[in-house]
């Protein structure tokens, strides 16, 4: 699933390309919406919350989309080829300048604007936004206090944006064991600070880098890197399911930087 900071810089690019501009074509391609057309309607934005797309158009009408696993979208010039199969398209929007496609998407349906909240409401403070507010995130993750770390960082209602790959490092970074209980956690406070920087440090590169270095291969410390050497004490890195929202998901640690006990 892409992190925040990826669905950030998709809502970046996709507002350069598309806010101001004059839908020329919509295409929607799931039941529901067969038959909408946006044809003549302004963009005129285009943001991302948490995870969640929002392309506001003239009008009041908001296109909502999510990623979850697998979902992208593509921008293209005017007859430039466009690089996924037609059968995984879910949405064309066209302007003069621009075509906007997008590829599997799980989430797909128009709202009014003013019902945002409906959809977006729910999450918690964004790293991303200009109202980020991480006391408000402590504060939930205080009231989680009993429950694994690892797993309550990647609820959206906690703080917006985080996936897997921060869960991972973020934790390594800190040296606390995915599994440790928010309570034992140390210095909490720091914990949200230093996950936010990452992100916010990650915004325009659609990657997530943690170690600094941006060659392939060398960008994070312990995610997706099980049984290879700790890049700080050479211990081999080890992966385990971990329940998440959603279902168990895929955690990575070094058992020496990280140590786990029972309290």
């Amino acid at each position: 699933m892409p992190e925040g900071d990826t669905v950030f810089l998709a809502a970046t690019r996709l507002n350069d390309a598309l806010a101001g501009e004059t839908l020329t074509a919509s295409d929607l391609r799931v039941p529901q919406l067969a038959t909408v057309d946006l044809s003549g309607k302004t963009v005129e934005n285009v943001v991302a919350r948490g995870k969640h797309l929002l392309f506001r158009t003239e009008g009041g009408r908001t296109i909502h989309t999510h990623f979850k696993m697998e979902g992208s979208w593509h921008l293209y010039r005017p007859g430039q080829s466009w690089r996924g199969p037609q059968h995984e398209v879910r949405a064309v929007l066209t302007t003069a300048g621009r075509v906007a496609v997008g590829f599997r998407l799980p989430v797909l349906e128009i709202i009014a604007t003013v019902a945002e909240p409906d959809v977006v409401g729910h999450l918690g403070p964004d790293p991303l936004q200009p109202n980020w507010d991480p006391a408000e995130v402590v504060k939930r993750l205080g009231s989680r206090e009993d429950e694994e770390i690892g797993t309550v960082v990647l609820d959206q209602s906690v703080i917006a944006g985080p996936g897997n790959v921060y869960k991972s490092e973020i934790c390594f970074l800190r040296g606390v064991h995915p599994r440790t209980l928010v309570r034992d956690v140390p210095d909490i406070d720091g914990f949200v600070a230093l996950l936010a920087r990452l992100m916010q440090a990650n915004r325009t590169t659609g990657m997530q880098i943690t170690t600094g270095d941006t060659r392939r291969g060398r960008m994070q410390w312990v995610y997706g890197r099980a049984g290879e050497s700790c890049r700080r004490c050479t211990t081999k890195i080890e992966r385990e399911l971990q329940a998440g929202y959603g279902g168990d998901r895929v955690t990575f640690w070094c058992p020496s930087c990280q140590p786990f006990s029972l309290h």
